[in-house]
């Protein structure tokens, strides 16, 4: 499944940069020659998610020296469950096979983890490629109104871009990190909820950059798979009549002949009985955070 690093590269490394990739051999590589320029000299962790297009070969090759891990098949988001596994440092900090560090990140992030004891996630300013412009997320991270505590730095949030993250490793492996059901989509909602309920700070850190260069153009059935893992975390995590809302509307959209909405139910009905298995509800603190960005999240529209 794995193989181990070549050389000694990183072994001072107190972050491991983990990346998920799947049959995007030419954009991997271009991000791992951004990551092995990095002044930190991060350690970085491959996860192939059955790629057939010599992703594997190419990453052997690459000077790097970037250790992959071969599942043998697509994982989604959880395969970053499994670079963090493997990791060797305190800190993971993940990145897609289209997304990279600024020089200098990682370093300050490691700096805030030491500082702030509680800090189980932060999430960094995003930056899109080419041209610099600003991700549309970082506003509404940027926005949150939960409140600033002494205690975390930054702006206190429930979810971030999951490209653009630097993780505690035992506070991400501690409560599951990402959940197998959700696969891509949204995922990182539910991790940010349970690192919350754990008593782990989720922020939002400006000062921390990290660069995405996307295809132009959604991603197909992204929309699908939003909506499908939105119902999901409501039966998973909250309270019932809030997952009941949840179905209802998808049931409405479905029936009104909104486009996806039939597919993103079935999908979900695939997986509720596992769904209703795991469920767990979020202790009532964590609920009145959800309210509070919900509200905010509705007012913001509403502008």
């Amino acid at each position: 499944m794995s193989e181990p690093v070549p050389g000694a590269c990183g072994a001072t490394a107190r972050t491991t940069v983990a990346i998920i990739t799947r049959n995007r051999r030419e954009s991997l590589l271009r991000t791992l020659d951004r990551l092995q320029a990095l002044p930190e000299s991060p350690p970085v962790l491959v996860v192939d998610n059955g790629s057939t297009d010599g992703t594997a070969q190419a990453v052997r090759a690459h000077p790097s020296g970037a250790r992959l891990l071969s599942p043998g098949h697509n994982t989604g988001a959880v395969g970053r469950n499994l670079a963090a596994r493997h990791a060797r440092t305190p800190y993971v900090a993940f990145s897609d096979d289209d997304s990279w560090w600024e020089p200098g990140a990682l370093k300050a992030a490691e700096a805030l983890f030491d500082t702030y004891p509680r800090l189980g996630l932060v999430a960094a300013r995003t930056v899109v490629q080419p041209g610099s412009s600003e991700d549309p997320v970082n506003a509404l991270l940027a926005g949150s109104p939960l409140p600033t505590r002494a205690d975390l730095p930054g702006t206190p949030v429930l979810g971030f871009l999951g490209c653009a993250a630097i993780a505690r490793r035992s506070a991400f492996l501690a409560v599951g990190g990402y959940h197998g059901l959700l696969f891509f989509g949204g995922e990182e909602t539910l991790l940010a909820y349970d690192l919350t309920a754990a008593g782990w700070g989720v922020v939002y850190e400006p000062s921390l950059i990290s660069h995405h260069g996307p295809a132009p153009g959604e991603r197909p059935g992204r929309t699908v798979a939003l909506r499908r893992n939105s119902l999901l975390t409501a039966w998973l995590r909250r309270p019932l009549p809030r997952a009941l809302g949840e179905t209802a509307r998808l049931l409405q959209d479905w029936s009104g002949g909104c486009p996806g909405a039939g597919r993103a139910l079935r999908e979900a009905l695939v997986k509720m009985p596992s769904a209703l298995r795991q469920r767990r509800r979020l202790p009532g603190w964590v609920e009145a955070q959800i309210a509070l960005v919900e509200s905010g999240t509705t007012r913001g529209r509403r502008r």
